[in-house]
């Protein structure tokens, strides 16, 4: 059985999206892949279509950029959701020039009252060097502080290095 909420954090090409995968397949669960990318260009079509690949008939595939609210709270209680990921949600809603602070309150408000066991998967974007621009940086700030947000909600928290899970906080299952 899977904790209401789990979050899961790596690196780039870490293996953290797959990992969370694997997990909660392994509960012998069907799933609802809630997918916030936008392939915009050859390089991300390439990427969501590796991850599409990866996925069988076990999961129903939602794709949602920005409004996770709206597909989070149409999930029942026997569905979990893997949210895939909170970084690229984050890219969106900075593109789009939303107010993150009020995005970020209405996201963890739909993870709290989201029926489904949650996995949400995020980049770790703290351990590289201080980028060179002002937009840079304002996400890598942005992106820490969702990532304690998401974090300090979960029942558990989960660093995948190298394809290996490293347990920050709480159990698996």
């Amino acid at each position: 059985m899977l904790p209401n909420g789990t979050f899961v954090l790596g690196g780039a090409a870490s293996g953290k999206s797959e990992w969370a995968e694997n997990y909660i397949l392994s509960n012998n669960l069907k799933a609802t892949y809630l997918a916030t990318g936008w392939a915009g260009d050859d390089e991300t079509k390439l990427r969501v279509k590796v991850h599409k690949d990866r996925r069988d008939g076990r999961w129903h595939t939602v794709e949602e950029p920005l409004d996770l609210g709206l597909p989070l709270a149409n999930l029942s209680a026997d569905t979990p959701v893997l949210i895939d990921c909170a970084t690229m949600w984050l890219s969106n809603q900075m593109m789009q020039q939303a107010d993150i602070g009020k995005a970020t309150d209405i996201l963890l408000n739909a993870l709290r009252t989201c029926a489904a066991p949650w996995v949400i998967v995020s980049n770790e974007v703290g351990h590289g060097i201080v980028p060179d621009n002002k937009l840079a940086r304002q996400f890598r700030e942005a992106q820490g502080r969702l990532n304690i947000a998401l974090a300090r909600q979960a029942d558990v928290a989960v660093l995948v290095v190298a394809g290996l899970p490293q347990i920050l906080k709480g159990q698996l299952s």
